[in-house]
C-alpha cells in the first residue's frame, strides 16, 4: 500500500520538483503513527511545549494553526481574524464562496496560498516556511446553475511537529482513491459538517470513517442542532469530546484510544488575552 501511494504521489509531481522537496511523511508513512496527547488551555500566542501545535477555531472554516517556532498559519482566510496586531505568516483559502477567501489579503502576509488556479486547472502548492510544510490536493467545486469546476478548491495539508493535519476546505465531493492516496495520513481534520452547502452529512461521516484520523474538528456547522446531527451520525465509531474553549494544543505522544472527535467553539484571536 504505501509502495502504491508513493508512486501516485511521484508521478503526480515534475522531476524537477521532487528533486528539491522535502519528501511528505504524511504520504510516506501512512500506517501506525505514535500518538496524540491534549495540553492544558492557553492564549494563542503563548508559548508552546516542544513537539506541539496549537490549533485555535477562529470562526467558519477559519483556523489559527501555530508552531512551536512561532509560525502562524490561518485557514481559509477572510482577512479579518480578530482583535490583534499580529501577521500570519502565511494563509490558505478556497473560492467556493466569499466567506473561504479574500481579494485583498494584506500585502505584508508573506505567504498567500489560493485553492484554485486557472479555471479547470487546479493549482499545486508544496512550501517550506520553517518548521512547516504546507501542500494541498486539488478537489472540485459546484459552480452556478449546477455546473461543476474542476480543480476549484483545495484540501490543504500542514506537516508539523511529526503531525499531519488536514483542512477539508468547502469540500463538494468524496475524493477518489487517488486523492486520498495524496491526502495520506492525517493525524487531525479540520472537517466541513454543515450537511448542505458542503458534502451531506452521511458522505462526511463516510470519508473520516475512511480517513480514521484520531482528532476530528467539526468547522462550517450553523447551529447546535446541525452539529448534533454530525456527532450522532459519528457517535458508534469515534468518542465526542465537546469542549467551552476555541483552542486545544496537541503532540505526537499518545494515541487516544479511540478516534475522538473535538468540538471547539470558535473564537476571534485577541492580543491582550496574554
Amino acid at each position: 500500500m504505501i509502495r502504491l501511494t508513493l508512486a501516485l504521489l511521484l508521478f503526480a509531481l515534475p522531476a524537477a520538483a521532487q528533486d528539491n522537496r522535502r519528501p511528505s511523511h504524511c504520504i510516506a508513512i501512512a500506517d501506525a503513527a505514535p500518538g496524540i496527547e491534549y495540553l492544558h488551555k492557553a492564549s494563542w500566542n503563548a508559548p508552546l511545549p516542544n513537539h506541539t501545535v496549537r490549533l485555535q477555531y477562529i470562526a467558519h472554516a477559519a483556523f489559527l494553526i501555530r508552531s512551536q517556532s512561532g509560525l502562524n498559519a490561518i485557514t481559509d482566510f477572510t482577512g479579518f481574524y480578530g482583535n490583534t496586531t499580529m501577521i500570519p505568516d502565511i494563509v490558505t483559502m478556497n473560492h467556493a464562496h466569499s466567506s473561504h477567501w479574500t481579494a485583498n489579503p494584506d500585502p505584508a502576509i508573506p505567504h498567500v496560498l489560493r485553492g484554485w488556479g486557472d479555471y479547470g486547472q487546479g493549482i499545486e502548492h508544496h512550501l517550506e516556511v520553517g518548521d512547516m510544510l504546507i501542500r494541498n490536493v486539488s478537489t472540485d467545486i459546484r459552480s452556478e446553475f449546477g455546473g461543476q469546476e474542476d480543480k476549484g478548491n483545495s484540501i490543504f495539508i500542514f506537516e508539523i511537529a511529526g503531525l499531519c493535519i488536514g483542512h477539508l476546505g468547502h469540500l463538494h465531493h468524496e475524493p477518489s482513491d487517488e486523492q486520498y492516496a495524496a491526502i495520506g495520513r492525517l493525524d487531525v481534520v479540520m472537517a466541513p459538517v454543515d450537511g448542505g452547502m458542503t458534502v451531506p452529512i452521511p458522505t462526511m461521516i463516510r470519508i473520516l470513517q475512511r480517513l480514521r484520523s484520531s482528532i476530528v474538528i467539526p468547522m462550517h456547522w450553523f447551529s447546535d442542532y446541525g452539529l448534533g446531527t454530525f456527532l450522532e451520525g459519528m457517535k458508534d465509531d469515534f468518542a465526542i469530546d465537546i469542549r467551552n474553549s476555541g483552542s486545544i494544543e496537541v503532540s505526537l505522544r499518545s494515541l487516544p484510544s479511540r478516534p475522538t472527535v473535538v468540538v471547539l467553539r470558535p473564537q476571534w484571536l485577541r492580543d491582550e488575552e496574554l
